[in-house]
């Protein structure tokens, strides 16, 4: 079991950590025409959150995020993108890390360093549905997947995170070309199209999109998609892997 908390634990001056700075992802998931999320549920508790961490002082901090996102994924060549940077005071409260701590049968103290203020980067990740194994850590009971309309109420201010996040998808859906992250290697132009639609929440007309998606030139047709009916089976396309962005960290 990975003891990583425990040794954040019992060291109380945070020695070894960059002071007051953390990361939190937002792993998101599409399946069955929703739009999810990942999060971890701790132990003994009622708190949910983002899964997140803390930056070793010889490590680089995108580095840190592929080493949070691999650990609770099993994934490691997936779309990341630095977001945004969660800096407001309001947003200090150490209650749930004492909470944690409390739960664990440890009463830190006042000084500990995971009960100080922390200023958090935001990283999102696109990741296969199929292909993820989330993993909870050692003071999780889980790490599920949640769909936007059914999240429990987290922890701090992990809501506005991910609001943030999907704020972020909604304004850059063709430049990242999202689709080629969160949908499986072959799909049906109805498949994207659910994935557009769930993204923006809105309705797009099925002519006018396609011929979007086909003007793009990021599509590559390879087959019809067997039904059993000997009429009007889909195509299925992927994506050029040329055109294909890399992530943006």
């Amino acid at each position: 079991m990975n003891k990583e908390f425990e040794q954040q634990e019992s060291n109380i001056s945070g020695e070894g950590f960059l002071p007051g700075l953390a990361i939190d992802t937002v792993i998101f998931g599409f399946h069955d025409s929703q739009l999810k999320v990942l999060l971890l549920a701790y132990k003994n508790s009622s708190l949910y959150a983002l899964p997140g961490g803390f930056i070793y002082d010889n490590e680089d901090v995108n580095q840190a995020a592929r080493r949070v996102l691999e650990s609770r994924t099993a994934l490691s060549d997936i779309y990341l993108e630095q977001f945004y940077v969660f800096g407001d005071y309001s947003r200090y409260d150490p209650a749930p890390l004492k909470t944690i701590m409390l739960a664990r049968g440890y009463t830190p103290p006042a000084n500990h360093w995971l009960l100080k203020r922390f200023v958090s980067i935001g990283y999102y990740a696109l990741v296969d549905f199929t292909k993820a194994v989330p993993a909870p850590d050692e003071i999780s009971d889980s790490c599920n997947w949640y769909s936007l309309d059914e999240l429990p109420v987290l922890m701090q201010d992990h809501r506005q995170i991910i609001d943030k996040a999907l704020q972020t998808l909604q304004n850059n859906l063709d430049q990242k070309l999202i689709g080629f992250n969160l949908l499986t290697d072959e799909f049906t132009m109805g498949d994207l199209q659910s994935l557009y639609e769930t993204i923006l929440n809105k309705k797009l007309l099925r002519a006018a999109f396609q011929r979007k998606m086909l003007g793009l030139g990021i599509l590559e047709r390879i087959a019809k998609k067997w039904t059993g009916g000997a009429h009007k089976a889909p195509y299925l396309y992927k994506f050029i892997s040329n055109k294909v962005p890399a992530d943006n960290i």
